[in-house]
């Protein structure tokens, strides 16, 4: 094993090592009575590359709770609430993470239940059965909220033709052939050593925590396999409208922008926070909601996967001001673009959201999430000084550069 001092982030010293098998960790030394331990996975919903597979990814990160050979699921259930901790998961588009908190003291415990997880899961067919019927339930609950739907509505046009287009819970369709065997070679070929990056964060010295995770998980030797991810085809500009007998309309405007390595990942995440950010100075909803009351909320986020991005605006609104409300965001962006934002609008807003960051970064939570998501594809942490480095660094000129890749917006109406 090789062992080495990294990062000091936020006064947190960051340790790195990889086990024999090629399993990567990444250990946080924090202080407090909470840890946290997981693992995050380098597959996704993107993976599914044919419609009878989608929403399998989801499906085995549900069902992996379900049993394994060595524990019934009330068992997995009862490991960590036992002690008052909390054993969680989610799919993204490219990861899976599963992960528990815990009071301090149970480590060795979570470790080994995750690792158990990993290496032992039976997907039991009754317990498959019933899950499937959980999922279906949970697939048309989504689809009954408009404003969570139109985003997975919009993916599918951005991306059409591509793995990344579809929803991560996959169609009721496509659950009917989640079978034992079909969910434990999704485990064998995806939750491999080489594809996986084991995080902790809390009070446990690096020494412990790396015996610890090569007792449990040191005999993982499962082979990584060739991915076969292809960045999607970029599509014309589109402006759609579906009629769903809303009593409002859901619009989402959007644009492809670029991955997580693209030279202007720090200068389009400051721009997104400027236009639509959390705070209530943001332009949008300064322009929309605080001056002319045509909203309730709106916001912008950006996205960054391993080879694209997708940067989005989403408002809800009245049918008769959603042209309005559309030419006001264009508008908005079209003023940055033609380099409305100078010296002194940039440094507010660079301190504004650097401030922001600082304070997420007391969600020790997230940041161990965030670490994990780091190691998987940059093969070290991520310390926030380098980020507010990153966001300090950015001009005016860039800020203006982005914005000119957002004045061609695709649009999806829900009405």
């Amino acid at each position: 094993m090789r062992q080495r001092q990294v990062i000091n982030m936020n006064n947190f010293p960051i340790t790195i090592f990889k086990l024999s098998n090629g399993l990567r960790c990444v250990h946080c030394l924090r202080r407090g009575e909470v840890e946290y331990c997981g693992v995050a996975v380098n597959a996704g919903s993107r993976d599914e590359l044919t419609p009878d597979r989608f929403g399998l990814a989801h499906f085995v990160e549900h069902t992996i709770f379900k049993g394994t050979t060595h524990r019934r699921s009330w068992h997995i259930i009862n490991r960590m609430e036992a002690v008052g901790g909390e054993l969680n998961a989610y799919t993204t588009k490219e990861e899976t993470y599963v992960y528990s908190t815990f009071p301090r003291g149970n480590l060795r415990r979570a470790a080994e239940l995750i690792a158990d997880l990993v290496k032992r899961s039976a997907f039991p067919r009754a317990e498959i059965d019933r899950e499937r019927d959980v999922v279906a339930d949970e697939i048309n609950t989504y689809s009954d909220i408009p404003s969570d739907g139109i985003y997975d509505d919009f993916e599918d046009m951005i991306f059409a033709g591509s793995a990344l287009g579809h929803n991560i819970l996959g169609t009721v369709e496509s659950l009917a052939g989640f079978t034992t065997d079909v969910c434990r070679e999704y485990l064998d070929r995806f939750y491999t050593p080489g594809q996986m990056v084991f995080f902790y964060s809390g009070p446990t010295r690096p020494a412990q925590v790396e015996k610890i995770v090569a007792e449990y998980f040191g005999s993982l030797s499962l082979p990584d396999v060739e991915r076969d991810r292809k960045q999607p085809d970029v599509v014309s500009r589109f402006d759609n409208v579906k009629e769903i007998s809303s009593h409002q309309s859901h619009v989402v405007m959007g644009a492809r922008i670029g991955g997580l390595f693209a030279p202007d990942r720090y200068a389009m995440a400051l721009l997104t926070n400027i236009l639509g950010g959390p705070g209530m100075n943001s332009l949008l909803n300064v322009e929309l909601r605080e001056r002319r009351g045509l909203v309730y909320t709106i916001d912008a986020s950006a996205s960054h996967l391993t080879d694209t991005g997708l940067f989005t605006v989403y408002f809800g609104c009245d049918h008769d001001d959603a042209s309005r409300c559309r030419r006001l965001v264009a508008n908005t962006i079209d003023r940055i673009a033609q380099g409305a934002i100078n010296e002194r609008r940039l440094s507010q807003a660079k301190r504004q959201y650097a401030g922001q960051l600082v304070i997420a970064s007391a969600n020790a939570e997230q940041t161990a999430l965030s670490q994990g998501r780091s190691m998987l594809y940059f093969d070290t942490a991520a310390p926030l000084s380098v980020t507010l480095d990153r966001i300090a660094a950015v001009t005016t000129d860039e800020i203006t550069a982005a914005a000119q890749r957002l004045t061609e917006l695709s649009v999806l109406t829900l009405r």
